[in-house]
């Protein structure tokens, strides 16, 4: 907001007490009454005027304030109303001109510039209101007369030199690089090199394909300020884009003799090495730099970051950097070394060792970054996939609950809650996390169907099992090809001995799908088996067994189906082949002592 003092003296109203204010609103109210007569002729001019000036005032200040208060329609009723009151004054006309450009429709933003234009008609020796108008010129894309606003400014108010900043660069929208430029030169000889008229000349240089020119100013800078190291790695960037990448190096090493403690002129150095095709150079100055504690932890960040992108680049081509890889990790662990309670230290390797598939290194450092505090919900959503993976389940409870803490929106982290749970078979704890997880995925149809599957599985072991085929139902509703559930429904279903024919179609259609996968084909057996249909449930578990990757399970299943068939040698064959994969089961056993089912 600009900031403009409005003029008492202008509107002539200020000068009034309290007191007297007081006394033309009692007039306001009460003096309409008397007669004409009871008037004196010579008063009237001078209460007719005392009276408009005091509606002015209390309709100026009704609009100060609803301006501050941000709401600009009532401002702008009230400053109207002034203007009405006093249409010459130049500070009233600013503030309806200022009330309006705070909207973006062109109508406002017009009668904004014709109140500013007003303003200035009425004063032509403040700032504000040519630097408003200006403004306003410019948002309608109209830098030409932007740029006159502010010449006029400086030929009408004295002492005003630092808006040639503004009128340069009115005149850069306008695309008129030469007279820039010119502006900028005049800027420059009264408050001599600065970094502004210098970059911006540099800039404008470079659009118009002057090269030599920009290196000319380039240098003027430097020379003009030599301890600041900014404007010489910008300078060398620029030489090193137009072609110039051996004086790049030069200006550089030179300056990296005179500061040799400047990491970031190193770190820029290093990667110009590197493009010239001095990798080894490059690296050799990088480790410098990460040995030095004293070099801003950001610029390290950076570097380690872009080489993160090298590596990922060359894995996804096959083509697997190892050396790269290598390197990079050297650079991380003398980071890390000086840095070891930053999060984004932490973070940054964590995600170099997933690139580079060290999950358990990864793994790690994700915890590092949650411990000291890593923002945002991504570093938690990773360390639950490692740790579920890894069937870490009880580190998987801990840390999805500590997450909940910072992020209880997350669906994602209830469903790791819920996962945990349900593998640490604490089903009350699953199924209250997975539904939360549900409730907060409603917008992901394929998620919703996961959890769904999940809690179908809590439920049934909980032997809810009215909720578990409901849950079942949801996923199946939204995925009907959904395998886990197709599979663990069906056998389910066949374990407690309910409704057998749609366990028998669900396992029927899935072992289509996988005709080859024994998990699924074991369900289809076992479903037949509960069925009475042993003879297809035997062509089934010998499809198992003939691909040589049975399990004690699907052995004993066998075995229990040769034995209805009367085939008491051949089962008690099979349940000692389970019993040799799992010694440990009293029911096993117990079949192959009596030689009978139990």
């Amino acid at each position: 907001m600009l900031n403009l003092k409005f003029k008492i003296q202008d509107l002539g109203l200020f000068r009034l007490k309290k007191l007297w204010i007081g006394y033309t609103l009692f007039l306001f109210f009460f003096y309409p009454l008397t007669t004409q007569a009871q008037r004196s002729k010579k008063a009237q001019p001078q209460v007719s005027e005392e009276y408009k000036q005091a509606q002015a005032e209390a309709a100026f200040i009704e609009g100060e304030k609803y301006f501050m208060l941000e709401d600009y329609s009532k401002a702008l009723f009230f400053f109207q109303k002034t203007a009405e009151l006093i249409p010459g004054n130049a500070g009233v006309h600013f503030k309806i001109a200022e009330t309006l450009a705070k909207s973006n429709t062109p109508q406002d933003i017009n009668m904004a510039v014709a109140s500013a234009e007003q303003s200035i008609k009425f004063e032509k020796k403040n700032k504000y209101y040519y630097q408003l108008l200006a403004g306003l010129y410019a948002s309608q894309q109209n830098f030409l007369k932007a740029a006159a606003t502010i010449e006029t400014l400086l030929n009408e108010v004295s002492g005003e030199e630092e808006n040639l900043f503004d009128q340069a660069a009115y005149l850069v929208y306008a695309n008129k690089p030469d007279d820039a430029v010119k502006i900028y030169n005049k800027a420059e000889n009264i408050f001599g090199v600065n970094e502004t008229s210098s970059l911006q000349k540099q800039r404008i240089f470079l659009e118009v394909g002057k090269v030599n020119e920009a290196i000319k100013e380039a240098e003027k800078l430097i020379q003009a300020f030599p301890e600041e190291p900014q404007y010489v790695m910008a300078f060398a960037e620029m030489l090193n884009q137009n072609g110039e990448r051996t004086r790049a190096i030069q200006y550089l090493e030179n300056f990296d003799k005179q500061n040799p403690g400047n990491g970031n002129a190193k770190m820029l150095l290093s990667a110009l090495y590197k493009e010239n095709g001095e990798a080894d150079r490059g690296n050799a100055l990088l480790i410098d730099v990460f040995d030095d504690a004293n070099v801003d932890v950001t610029g390290k960040l950076l570097v380690i970051g872009a080489l993160s992108a090298e590596i990922e680049q060359a894995r996804k081509a096959n083509t697997p950097n190892t050396a790269l890889e290598d390197f990079t990790v050297k650079l991380f662990q003398k980071l890390e070394m000086n840095e070891p309670t930053n999060a984004d230290v932490s973070l940054l390797g964590a995600n170099l060792y997933i690139t580079i598939e060290k999950n358990k290194e990864a793994k790690q450092y994700y915890r590092k970054a949650v411990k000291n505090g890593a923002s945002g919900f991504e570093p938690w959503q990773n360390l639950l996939v490692l740790e579920s993976q890894d069937n870490q389940f009880d580190s998987l409870i801990i840390h999805s609950e500590e997450g909940l803490e910072l992020f209880p929106n997350q669906a994602m982290l209830y469903y790791f809650n819920g996962f945990g749970h349900l593998r640490k078979k604490h089903f009350s704890d699953a199924a209250i996390s997975l539904e939360q997880a549900k409730k907060l995925s409603t917008d992901n149809k394929k998620f919703v169907s996961e959890i769904s599957g999940m809690l179908g599985d809590a439920y049934n072991a909980s032997r809810q099992y009215e909720k578990s085929d409901l849950a079942y139902e949801e996923a199946l509703a939204i995925n009907p090809d959904y395998d886990y559930v197709l599979n663990n429904y069906s056998y389910f279903l066949s374990l407690r001995n309910d409704k057998l024919e749609k366990a028998e179609a669900m396992s029927a259609k899935l072992t289509k799908q996988f005709p080859d996968n024994v998990t699924y084909l074991d369900t289809y057996g076992w479903v037949l088996y509960t069925r009475t249909k042993y003879k297809e449930a035997k062509k089934v578990f010998e499809k198992i067994t003939s691909a040589g990757n049975a399990n004690a399970t699907h052995l004993e299943h066998y075995g229990d189906t040769l034995y209805q068939l009367g085939d008491l040698e051949g089962a008690v064959k099979q349940w000692e082949k389970a019993k040799s994969l799992n010694a440990n089961s009293e029911a096993l056993n117990k079949k192959i002592t009596n030689r009978k089912l139990n």
